[in-house]
C-alpha cells in the first residue's frame, strides 16, 4: 500500500512538473508569435512610410529641406529605407524556424503527456483490482 500511495505521489508531482514545462514552452511560443507579428507590422509600416515619403518628394519635384529640385540632385541623396529588407527577412525566417521548433517540442511534449496519461490509467486500473477494497485518490489529468 505504502509503494502504491508513493507511485502515484510520484505521478502526480511529475504531472505537475510536466504541466509547468507545457505552460512555459506555450508561453515562450505565444511571446515569439507577437514578436514575429509585431516585426512584420513594423517592416510594412517603414516600406509604407518610405513610400509615401518618396511620392510626396516627386509629387512637388523638390527633396524636402533642401530647396533644390530633383534632377539637379544625384540620385544618391534619396533616403535609404529604415531598415534593410534582407535583415529583416532574415529574422523573420529565423522567427519562423524557433516557433515550428517550439511547435514541435510542443507536439511531441503532448504526444508524451498521452502516452503517461495511458500508462498512470492502466496503472489505477491495475491496482483497483489488486486491492479492490482500498480507495485511491482521484489524481486529475493537467
Amino acid at each position: 500500500m505504502v509503494d502504491s500511495t508513493n507511485s502515484v505521489a510520484e505521478l502526480t508531482e511529475s504531472f505537475a512538473i510536466k504541466a509547468e514545462e507545457s505552460k512555459a514552452l506555450q508561453l515562450e511560443l505565444t511571446k515569439t508569435v507577437e514578436r514575429e507579428r509585431l516585426l512584420r507590422q513594423f517592416m510594412v509600416i517603414s516600406w509604407v512610410g518610405f513610400a509615401a515619403l518618396t511620392a510626396v518628394i516627386v509629387t512637388m519635384g523638390r527633396l524636402v529641406g533642401l530647396g533644390r529640385r530633383t534632377r539637379s540632385v544625384p540620385p544618391s541623396s534619396a533616403p535609404p529605407p529604415f531598415v534593410d529588407p534582407e535583415v529583416l527577412t532574415a529574422q523573420l525566417k529565423d522567427k519562423d524556424d524557433r516557433i515550428s521548433l517550439l511547435e514541435t517540442q510542443m507536439a511531441a511534449q503532448q504526444a508524451g503527456y498521452e502516452a503517461q496519461r495511458r500508462l498512470n490509467q492502466q496503472m489505477m486500473e491495475k491496482m483497483q483490482r489488486m486491492y479492490p477494497n482500498e480507495v485511491f485518490p482521484d489524481v486529475p489529468d493537467p
